[in-house]
């Protein structure tokens, strides 16, 4: 099982990622595939994620069951703590007046 989670990404990528799996809500698409097309797919995301974000998620044979990549600026940045991927937050930046 692969998840893939997309905001302010370009319409061309949505489309893209809508030929390949099913998107079940706005931005968030399933799928299951072998390493090779998930690893195609990513770098796909990584051309087309523009000024947007976007994270993929896939079940691992490891203590946590899962592992995840992601891409673009986003408060929420993956940490390994020892081998468990965590997800840790960025402080929020100020604005400037």
């Amino acid at each position: 099982m692969m998840v893939v989670v997309t905001e302010g990404v370009p319409p061309s990528l949505r489309g893209r990622l809508a030929v390949w799996l099913l998107e079940v809500r706005s931005g968030v698409y399933v799928g299951s595939y072998s390493v090779r097309v998930k690893e195609m797919i990513w770098n796909q995301i990584c051309q087309g994620v523009g000024i947007g974000n976007a994270v993929m998620m896939w079940r691992t044979p490891t203590e946590a069951g899962f592992n995840f990549l992601t891409v673009g600026h986003n408060r929420r940045i993956p940490i390994d703590a020892d081998g468990f991927p965590l997800v840790a937050f960025m402080p929020e930046e100020k604005k400037k007046k």
